[in-house]
């Protein structure tokens, strides 16, 4: 072709040549929207609403020739689309009831308003169970449970009518079925049979009735998901304490297995960015699961048009945290470039054949098949569009796994919509398992509540008193979830000093905290457990005060030096053990076992060991808590920028106006920080607390907070007030190094933890 004609082409003069896009205007009121690939054909348009309304149409996909493509709209050619829909925001509505038995509701509407309540009140003989007012929420679903009146007088209790349900079946004796079904444009989730069980418990989930556009909340997500796989973790830990019944029982020997199957959609509507946080979620998850030293296989499978597997359970690697998340990390978005449907039949079935596989190699018939326990969890963010129904994939592997009543606890498949699609109630719902009074098919909005509900999924304030060092990252996270081992201290009302949970009832903190008080004044102090500001705070007494020996802050006044922090380090001793939960756990204390298997490192590790891999740097980021909860940053400067860092001291002559020789005064014993600008230093007050770093999503603590040349906090009102140095002013702060006490920590915890040998020789 000619250059210049090719141009005229480019320049849109040639418009059978031209490369097409579709129109603009596409504009949603009182919305936004997002495009996977501009205006470009195959680029998929998302529509976005504030909270309490939902978009409508959803989406628009920008097909070949240049027209935009609406779900719901059918194409009477591929030239001629039909009436164009504009977009628009509608507000979330609630179902009303169908029906209410024995009692009365109000008001009576025929559809509620966010913000709308319900309210439920029983007839004489009847006792209400549930909750007595709902609140129509954001997401189109009621808060609270189904309300129920129940006079008691059947094997199994009376198993309601959920908003927006209609139910056959009026008796509750054993073997009785009640069945339900939803009103017009209504979505049913959860068994649409239920039967009156031996136990006195219904089969099944119970069933709700949803709007198409309505969706979880990652809050509602988590514990569900998370009663299971608790139970799960704390049936297969060889050192869970089962000492009260954490839910539903899972019929799993202590020698029992976990096979693990994660399938990521990677299909085309599925953003590369998306991708991603759907991979670290996974990541987050299992490297959680393989922190509680359970006994798990992984299966990593990523899918599109076909399953691709990163990870088979076959692979002696799957049992290996680092092995899968590694393979995890070299999954690629583009490895479906060429198939861009959503397969999920086949994703489905590729994990039946690794199950059959298995089976081939271990035998049908050996406990080594039998007392596997298998949980699939499926991540995808439309229905599926090709391969056909999923479900005969689930009856397969239903088949393959024997599982019937007595092995109703041997599968768990959680099905998980993810974002603003296509995602299909009814498809989740059918591949979803269906358990007493469990749920396992939801649907999030992004890809971002993924990592916050499997974040929140795995809570170890039900499993044993050994896991240190979980901090719960998620987007809504309080303060002190992200740091539940921060610890406050009270003198009476006077906040003073910080401190760190280090098992269920010691406390690491500074010696100084008790200078100048009077050891009858310690039966005063309080030590605050969990957040200070909530239900969640708990205060404890002290039942002993261990301060170590060689502390004395007056030890060099006669060398001109006023106070001196050598060995500032204290433990106290609750007098009573503090629960384990979301709010208040251990961090890990480096040389310990405890600390050693949230590192991964091999049982013959030593102390050593552990400051090579967690101060391996001279710069090493780290953390400590300020007054208001935040979390800051900090460098610590070791080797030879410790030298430098430390010699700062000798700028200071108001504080050592006569300091000849700065290792007077910092000593070995001290890890050095504020030698770089970004860094935060602590206040007064903040003495004691943990100084802390991340590996492996997991929390140490290096160092206490010890003392400083500049207080950040001095003359401020607002402890969220903090001031950088003025010109001429160098900060510098102190920290306790826990590897340089190691003699005296392992002196006064003797039993509580289990230290590991300081070195090879010892």
């Amino acid at each position: 072709m000619d250059p210049l004609l090719y141009l005229l082409c480019l320049l849109s003069l040639c418009p059978g040549l031209a490369a097409l896009s579709c129109p603009q205007n596409v504009n949603i009121s009182d919305g936004t929207f997002t495009l996977s690939h501009g205006w470009a054909p195959g680029s998929l348009l998302t529509y976005s609403c504030p909270l309490g309304s939902y978009p409508s149409p959803a989406w628009r996909l920008c097909k070949n020739n240049g027209q935009w493509q609406t779900p719901g709209i059918s194409w009477q050619s591929t030239r001629r689309p039909t009436q164009w829909v504009k977009a628009v925001c509608r507000p979330v509505r609630c179902p009303a009831p169908v029906s209410f038995e024995n009692g009365i509701y109000t008001p009576r509407l025929g559809a509620y308003p966010v913000g709308g309540n319900l309210s439920f009140q029983c007839e004489d003989g009847f006792r209400l169970r549930g909750s007595p007012v709902r609140y129509c929420r954001p997401n189109g679903m009621w808060d609270g449970d189904t309300a129920v009146c129940d006079n008691g007088a059947d094997h199994c209790p009376n198993p309601g009518i959920s908003v927006g349900t209609a139910r056959t079946g009026s008796r509750f004796g054993l073997g009785d079925k009640v069945i339900y079904k939803c009103s017009s444009n209504l979505v049913l989730t959860g068994s649409a049979e239920r039967e009156c069980q031996d136990n006195g418990v219904w089969s099944g989930t119970e069933p709700l009735c949803r709007q198409p556009y309505s969706y979880d909340f990652p809050e509602d997500v988590a514990p569900a998901l998370g009663t299971s796989f608790s139970n799960l973790v704390g049936a297969t830990n060889p050192t869970q304490k089962r000492t009260e019944n954490l839910g539903r029982r899972i019929q799993i020997q202590r020698s029992g297995h976990l096979n693990l199957y994660l399938l990521l959609d990677a299909s085309k509507s599925v953003s590369k960015e998306d991708f991603e946080i759907l991979k670290d979620s996974a990541s987050l998850m299992v490297d959680r699961l393989f922190s509680f030293e359970i006994k798990v296989s992984v299966a990593i499978i990523t899918f599109a048009s076909r399953p691709k597997i990163i990870m088979s359970v076959l692979n002696e690697k799957s049992q290996d945290g680092v092995e899968v998340i590694n393979s995890l990390e070299k999954a690629l978005y583009k490895d479906h470039e060429n198939g861009t449907g959503t397969n999920t039949y086949e994703a489905l079935n590729s994990v039946y054949l690794m199950m059959n596989n298995q089976m081939q190699r271990l035998g049908m018939e050996t406990m080594a098949w039998q007392e596997i326990r298998h949980a699939i969890i499926l991540l995808t963010d439309g229905k599926s569009n090709m391969g056909g129904s999923p479900k005969p994939a689930v009856d397969n592997i239903r088949e393959i796994l024997d599982i019937k009543q007595n092995r109703n606890d041997y599968l768990d498949i959680y099905a998980i919509g993810v974002g603003k699609m296509d995602v299909d109630w009814r498809e989740l719902n059918e591949l979803g398992s269906k358990k007493d009074g469990e749920r396992h098919a939801f649907i999030l909005q992004d890809t971002q509540a993924v990592c916050q509900v499997f974040e929140h999924m795995l809570d170890v304030s039900k499993l044993t008193n050994t896991i240190c060092g979980v901090g719960n990252m998620s987007v809504n996270a309080s303060d002190q979830e992200r740091t539940p081992w921060h610890v406050t201290f009270k003198p009476k009302s006077k906040e003073t000093c910080r401190g760190a949970l280090i098992s269920d009832q010691w406390v690491l903190t500074a010696a100084h905290c008790f200078h100048n008080t009077q050891k009858e004044d310690r039966q005063l102090w309080r030590v605050i457990v969990g957040d200070p500001n909530s239900q969640h705070g708990k205060e404890f007494l002290v039942e002993e005060a261990v301060i170590a020996q060689g502390f004395d802050a007056h030890a060099k006044r006669s060398q001109g030096i006023m106070e001196f922090y050598g060995d500032d380090i204290a433990l106290l001793k609750l007098t009573q053990k503090v629960k384990m939960s979301t709010h208040a756990r251990p961090i890990c204390l480096p040389c310990t076992v405890e600390a050693n298997m949230a590192l991964r490192r091999s049982p013959g590790s030593t102390c050593v060991d552990h400051e090579q891999e967690l101060m391996n740097q001279q710069d090493t980021a780290a953390h400590f808590v300020a007054l208001n909860g935040d979390k800051l940053s900090i460098t610590l400067q070791t080797g030879l920028k410790w030298t430098s860092c430390a010699q700062a001291v000798s700028q200071n002559k108001k504080i050592f106006p006569d300091l000849k020789n700065v290792s007077e005064v910092v000593t070995d014993q001290f890890l050095c920080s504020g030698a770089k600008k970004e860094d935060h230093n602590p206040c007064q007050g903040e003495s004691g607390g943990a100084v802390f770093l991340e590996r492996r999503h997991r929390f140490f603590q290096v160092g206490l907070v010890s003392w400083g040349l500049y207080d950040p906090c001095h003359g401020a009102s607002d402890k969220n007030s903090r001031k950088k140095p003025p010109p001429g002013v160098v900060a510098r702060d102190f920290h306790i190094s826990l590897f340089r006490l190691q003699p005296w920590l392992r002196q006064h915890l003797d039993g509580v933890l289990t230290f590991l040998p300081l070195n090879r020789g010892h």
